[in-house]
């Protein structure tokens, strides 16, 4: 007997509506009316839930900064070298492109329209995740395991050569995400090796 699956709450599946037409309309052009209708509720009903569409797009964007900071601290704590720890890194960002495509779109794309103190709050993981992964890039070139080139070049190639997936990869077609996820940890981990 297939175990039982947890109910989704109202304000869950208002945050996967929310999600799907950001995705497909942007923050700013998705009205509270459009989240409204996508759950089939009505406009004021919808407050009952949550308190307005930034606190979706804080609530999206939030739970994304930590699950790759929750990534960050495993990996810093797992046994290795840096070549293995980037790599882990490196699918940890294929696996939540792939698995969670709208959310993370949501993430990358919309985080300018949250308004202060979030806005603060939200660059503050950002760039403290950022600064961990550069330290690892930085301790594999130390190590002889890298090419010596200016870290935050390999840091934002690395991050921008990622950014595509989550509007290309769509399951079901020619690719599987295993095979997109080996392809492209086999191109950039060749890229960042000393020959």
């Amino acid at each position: 007997m297939a175990p039982k699956t947890k109910k989704k709450t109202k304000k869950q599946i208002i945050q996967e509506a929310a999600v799907r037409l950001f995705r497909d309309k942007g923050y700013s052009a998705t009205s509270m009316r459009d989240l409204a209708d996508a759950v089939n509720l009505k406009a004021s009903s919808l407050y009952n839930h949550i308190s307005s569409k930034e606190e979706i797009l804080k609530n999206i964007c939030f739970e994304n900064a930590h699950r790759f900071l929750d990534g960050m601290k495993e990996v810093e704590s797992m046994p290795g070298t840096a070549t293995e720890k980037v790599e882990s890194l490196l699918r940890l960002h294929i696996r939540t492109a792939t698995g969670d495509a709208a959310s993370v779109m949501a993430f990358n794309d919309e985080w300018r329209h949250l308004t202060e103190p979030l806005l603060s709050e939200f660059m503050a993981l950002r760039k403290d995740y950022e600064s961990r992964f550069l330290a690892l890039l930085k301790a594999g070139m130390q190590a002889g395991q890298f090419q010596n080139i200016e870290p935050i070049i390999a840091l934002h190639t690395i991050f921008s050569s990622m950014r595509w997936l989550y509007d290309w990869f769509q399951p079901g077609k020619k690719l599987t995400a295993e095979e997109v996820e080996e392809d492209i940890i086999r191109m950039l981990m060749k890229g960042l090796a000393k020959t």
